[in-house]
């Protein structure tokens, strides 16, 4: 207990650094009289210039990032201590956190905790945290607004969290969890000035740069590019052929170097070889699904926030783009669901009792799964379509007005 206390005290110590306001002092100014007052990595960026903003926010990553880490190194009885698992990872986490929000050296006048927050849950959750850093990415190159991208990326982490972690509540998850979500609201509340600001459209954005135009386009082609190839591969190609025709040779062939020269089923009829080999696709198949349909929700989410920073654009198209991949991405969250449903259906089906409902149910459900992944690859396609016709620089600025009006 002694152990996990000085860390957490320590944690705390090390997130109140304050090293937006002490970079700024060495500059010759005091940031809480600059810019927005914020003692964190976008002000000190905006006031002192860009270089010096990206070397708070690395700075403020690692005070979150290193305590966390290093927390892994305290003996067995420490993580003991506090009774839950991970429940010392995450009170390190939360101490580093809330003394950049809180920090004692200032009078507890800290900054809203973004880059150490970003820091805690890399070491935490690394991919919630990747997903939600590469989704605070693509809006601030979307809009050109740090708290709005701030904010989207905090819900992010909360939803990859619970949508791709089994058993997120789970007594032996349920402290990493529950961070994210106290984290993720703690964000927000720090941001609630910004949030006022937004809705007003007073909100300060970053300056038009042809980086910031590029990265969009990138990011809004790749995820497209991945969608699309990714659900025609799967559903067209890597399905029917390796996994629907590749078991029944297998089954049919053996013993064979396929089956370590091994029978299988010996003395089966040729209808238990069929449905040996049916069972053995479905079990392939199966675990791939949650996966897939986490690709699909990342790249319909990174497409559909760089389109939406387009919607004021000049041009019909644009809006459009918008309605397209927002349909994809519907199709996407019916699907995922109904996948699950299938995937129990398969197993159903071979039951004893209730086996030919469940195989009737299957054949329905799983063809309306089909052409919903249909539908999902042609929207997808005709989004990676249009994006050959993008605004263009000169007619685009951060909020999708006239960049020539706004000169």
């Amino acid at each position: 207990m002694l152990f996990a206390a000085l860390a957490l005290l320590a944690a705390y110590l090390i997130g109140a650094i304050p090293f937006g306001w002490l970079i700024a002092r060495s500059r010759g100014v005091d940031i809480f009289h600059a810019g927005s007052g914020n003692i964190g990595a976008t002000n000190v960026g905006r006031v002192l210039g860009r270089q010096w903003g990206i070397l708070v926010f690395a700075l403020d990553f690692a005070k979150g990032a290193v305590p966390v880490a290093l927390s892994s190194v305290l003996p067995t009885e420490a993580h003991e201590a506090l009774g839950l698992p991970d429940a010392l990872r995450v009170g390190v986490a939360l101490c580093a956190f809330v003394g950049h929000l809180y920090p004692v050296y200032l009078g507890f006048r800290g900054g809203k905790g973004v880059a150490t927050g970003a820091g805690t849950v890399f070491v935490l959750v690394p991919g919630p945290a990747a997903l939600a850093i590469l989704t605070w990415a693509a809006v601030v190159a979307a809009t050109r607004t740090v708290s709005l991208a701030s904010i989207t990326a905090a819900g992010m982490l909360c939803a990859a969290r619970l949508l791709s972690h089994r058993g997120p509540l789970d007594h032996e998850h349920l402290a990493v969890t529950l961070y994210c979500l106290a984290g993720a609201a703690l964000t927000i509340l720090k941001h609630r000035a910004n949030i006022a600001r937004l809705t007003s459209g007073t909100e300060n954005r970053l300056e038009d740069r042809p980086m910031l135009r590029t990265l969009t386009r990138a990011i809004h082609v790749l995820s497209l590019g991945l969608w699309f190839g990714a659900v025609v591969m799967f559903n067209f190609v890597v399905a029917p052929t390796q996994f629907f025709e590749a078991f029944p040779a297998v089954v049919e062939s053996a013993p064979s170097d396929r089956t370590a020269n091994l029978p299988l089923a010996p003395g089966a009829t040729e209808e238990q070889k069929k449905q040996l080999a049916t069972a053995l696709a479905g079990s392939a198949v199966g675990p791939v699904f949650p996966k897939f349909f986490q690709l699909q929700a990342v790249c319909a989410a990174l497409a559909l926030i760089t389109a939406l920073g387009w919607w004021s654009s000049p041009g019909k198209v644009n809006r459009w783009r918008v309605a397209v991949i927002g349909l994809a991405a519907a199709a996407v969250v019916v699907g995922w669901p109904l996948s699950n449903h299938v995937s129990a259906l398969r197993v159903q089906r071979f039951d004893l009792v209730s086996g030919e409902a469940a195989a009737a149910a299957f054949r329905d459900w799983h063809f309306v799964s089909l052409a919903l992944s249909t539908v999902t690859a042609a929207l997808a396609g005709i989004a990676l379509a249009m994006a050959a016709k993008m605004p263009n620089d000169e007619k685009c600025g951060p909020t999708g007005s006239s960049h020539q009006a706004a000169l």
